[in-house]
């Protein structure tokens, strides 16, 4: 090999080195410089959490909404990277941006509640108008309904009377201060008997079913005679007579502590025993329904 093919070789080989030298430093620069790169403060990601979880709660993040753009920039402010030698600083910038977050929801938390305080005092404003709304139309509905009682008690009461007196109207009854008077002529009994006639029964019929409609009702059947015969005679007929009317409802189902039967014989006239006419309306029965006895004060309470 000649000097001339040496030399080019030498050079080529000199090259190489120099390159290799000058990326090892470059390298040396980059690793330094990665070394020595300033990070963003300790604590900087906490901050941004709180401050993200703030702003994706519905119910805080439109309630204080400026307090949260000042706390978004002391936020990114504290994210800045800082040199080692400026930590004091980044160590303040998380410090204030911790306080802008916890500032930002308070206000939010404090403005949410107070929102809920004054919705629930409408709804309790609503709900008393609702239950005083309730309150007025039951009370209401209950002076309908009274007044629709009273009207259908009135109607009542109406029919009532007027059954009563066509009740009275078929008995023939005449209404006195002692209660309705029934007054039975001689058809009842044979001359001297006590014994009822068949005749007799239509007239009691009506009396029974009188007395089942209105069970509170006491009755006293009252014997009359004309003056023909003696005074113990027309006693002891007039009594008789009492005892079968008596009998006869008590045999259809009135029950005998309802009934009282007298005997007055010929000592009650209602006309002369001077003639035929008024000895025929001197024989009689005559049946008192007594007028019904008020409610005393145990059976009112």
């Amino acid at each position: 090999m000649n000097k001339t093919t040496i030399q080019p070789l030498k050079f080529k080989s000199a090259l190489a080195a120099l390159v290799f030298l000058t990326v090892l430093a470059i390298a040396a620069l980059v690793l330094a410089s990665c070394a020595t790169a300033p990070d963003s403060p300790l604590g900087a990601a906490q901050a941004r959490s709180k401050l993200t979880t703030l702003q994706n709660d519905p119910n805080l993040a439109s309630r204080a909404r400026i307090e949260l753009r000042e706390a978004e920039a002391a936020v990114r402010l504290a994210e800045q990277p800082l040199p080692a030698s400026d930590a004091a600083l980044g160590e303040h910038r998380v410090y204030m941006a911790t306080q802008k977050v916890a500032i930002a929801q308070a206000k939010a938390t404090t403005r949410y509640a107070e929102d809920q305080r004054a919705q629930l005092g409408e709804e309790r404003s609503e709900a008393r108008l609702e239950s005083r709304t309730r309150e007025v139309s039951r009370a209401r509905d209950d002076a309908e309904q009274a007044r629709y009682s009273e009207a259908q008690g009135a109607a009542e009461a109406t029919r009532q009377a007027e059954k009563y007196q066509r009740q009275i109207d078929a008995l023939q009854a005449e209404v006195t201060d002692r209660g309705l008077v029934l007054t039975l002529g001689d058809v009842l009994f044979a001359t001297g008997s006590a014994d009822l006639q068949p005749g007799a029964n239509s007239n009691l019929d009506k009396l029974v079913n009188f007395l089942n409609e209105y069970p509170e009702r006491r009755v006293q059947v009252e014997g009359h005679t004309d003056s023909v015969g003696s005074a113990e005679y027309n006693q002891a007929l007039s009594q008789r007579r009492a005892d079968s009317v008596s009998r006869y409802l008590v045999q259809h189902g009135i029950t005998s502590q309802r009934i009282s039967a007298t005997g007055i014989g010929m000592n009650q006239p209602v006309a002369s025993n001077d003639n035929a006419m008024g000895r025929q309306q001197n024989r009689r029965v005559e049946i008192i329904i007594e007028n019904p006895q008020p409610a005393s004060t145990s059976q009112l309470r």
